[in-house]
């Protein structure tokens, strides 16, 4: 685990250790990326995602933040890229998803780790801004 030390999981993951972050996890994330903006961590797709302003900069799995990657910060997370990138399986395969694992270092350095959020936070502006509005998505044809 990287962070703070477990605790029951309350909230975010009720049945205790798993995929989704803890509460004491997502509590340390949102104290330790407040600077970023406002920090909220919901439940999605077995996992936890966290956004920023209502983007998704990273993504949580059983307690391990990663980041979001694009081809504009990948050289910067090249360090991140020794470990496996987030993924799921999907009819027996594994897909890897655009999040990568951050450095354990990053959580002794509290300015290492907003600069990285920071990164990746201006990925997940342009994979956001790259999307059409969900007025547009909604709308039937």
């Amino acid at each position: 685990m990287v962070g703070p030390a477990e605790d029951d999981g309350a909230a975010l993951n009720p049945r205790g250790a798993g995929m989704v972050a803890t509460s004491a996890y997502a509590d340390f994330l949102r104290d330790q990326l407040a600077p970023l903006g406002h920090i909220a961590i919901r439940r999605m797709f077995g996992k936890s995602g966290v956004f920023c302003d209502g983007v998704m900069l990273g993504m949580v799995s059983d307690n391990t933040l990663y980041f979001r990657v694009d081809d504009l910060n990948r050289d910067a997370f090249a360090e991140a890229a020794a470990e496996p990138p987030l993924n799921y399986a999907k009819q027996g395969r594994s897909i890897d998803l655009a999040f990568w694992r951050a450095p354990d270092r990053l959580f002794d350095a509290p300015d290492d780790l907003l600069a990285w959020a920071r990164l990746a936070l201006a990925a997940a502006r342009r994979v956001a801004a790259g999307r059409p509005s969900r007025a547009i998505r909604n709308r039937r044809v």
